[in-house]
């Protein structure tokens, strides 16, 4: 019986990663999901937020996806993602400019679209965000 996983990680533009780990940790649409060799085999959205994979060596590598499916055998976690990027290549200026501009979008309309998709720009933002806090929570120790 082995006690690795082989991970995939890919969005809609590349392959993102692929190793063997011991644990991965994403957000699905229920919560938070800890896949470790043999899990059970499932299928669940994931949540804009963070996926965390623990290698062999012990090292954890952290990864954000803006969403998308995650797939479980028992000896193989695949996650197709629209967006994929390493935690440490987010751009934080970048989502805090998104992230007020989506609350200035939603202060200023009512049109229910316009709100449905502030929203959603608002949900990647801060979800990127939290991720870069992760990181950063994980580097101090």
């Amino acid at each position: 019986m082995s006690s690795t996983l082989r991970v995939d990680i890919v969005s809609a533009e590349a392959e993102i990663f692929h190793g063997d780990a011991t644990l991965v940790v994403a957000t699905g649409e229920m919560g938070e999901l800890g896949i470790a060799p043999r899990h059970a085999p499932l299928i669940t959205r994931l949540k804009p937020g963070h996926v965390d994979v623990v290698l062999t060596s012990g090292e954890r590598q952290q990864f954000w996806v803006s969403g998308g499916i995650l797939e479980v055998q028992p000896q193989v976690v695949t996650v197709l993602a629209d967006t994929a990027v390493r935690a440490s290549e987010l751009d934080e200026a970048a989502a805090q400019r998104a992230k007020k501009e989506a609350e200035d979008a939603l202060a200023n309309r009512t049109d229910a679209e316009d709100i449905a998709e502030a929203q959603a720009k608002l949900a990647l933002a801060l979800a990127q965000l939290q991720a870069l806090e992760r990181l950063r929570k994980n580097l101090k120790h």
